[in-house]
């Protein structure tokens, strides 16, 4: 089997992130972004997903984090379509419902190659840190997007933001995990076009 990597990098006059991704990975990473909140989120993706995840973003947030966000969020999502390839063997579908304390989030995927994005988690503004908690929403749409993925993200219960955000990240973690997943069983695309461009 083919080694699951890429690395992708995106410079511009806001910006300047790269991103590199192995999807059979262990869980290991190394992340730096100008926003602490940020980079913690991202971290969870990488341990509770299983990939190792390199990223080094800089952005201009002394105006704010949404350039930085959306941008990681973008990077981050072609980085995935990279290293999927043609996507033959994978699972495909992705979902996950998870609890942290009261709060509770689902997120379901499907790296169909059609971007679509739904989003139901109703946060409130605020500030997480530095992190304006409606960037969460600014990244995953990203994400969504630059990876081609049908993505949802639904808010069962809860009230405190961290948790809401934080188990947003863990639950859209385990999701893409299971969507990479390679299946023993599958032959070829799992489409019966054929194709999932």
């Amino acid at each position: 089997m083919a080694d699951r990597i890429a690395v992708v990098e995106r410079k511009t006059a806001e910006t300047v992130i790269r991103v590199r991704i192995n999807l059979d990975g262990s869980g290991k990473y190394s992340i730096n972004t100008p926003l602490p909140f940020l980079t913690h989120m991202v971290e969870q993706l990488s341990r509770h997903g299983g990939f190792d995840l390199e990223v080094e973003a800089t952005g201009d947030v002394q105006i704010d984090g949404h350039h930085t966000t959306e941008d990681l969020g973008i990077v981050l999502g072609r980085a995935v379509l990279q290293a999927l390839g043609d996507r033959a063997g994978i699972q495909r579908y992705g979902w996950a419902v998870l609890p942290m304390d009261e709060a509770l989030v689902r997120v379901a995927l499907d790296l169909s190659g059609r971007p679509f994005f739904v989003w139901r988690l109703d946060l409130p503004k605020a500030k997480l840190g530095t992190f304006d908690s409606e960037l969460c929403e600014v990244f995953f749409e990203a994400f969504a997007r630059a990876g081609q993925a049908n993505l949802h993200v639904h808010k069962l219960e809860g009230s405190n933001l961290h948790h809401l955000i934080e188990i947003t990240f863990k639950a859209f973690a385990k999701a893409l995990r299971q969507a990479c997943t390679l299946d023993a069983r599958a032959t070829g695309v799992p489409s019966t076009k054929g194709s999932l461009d």
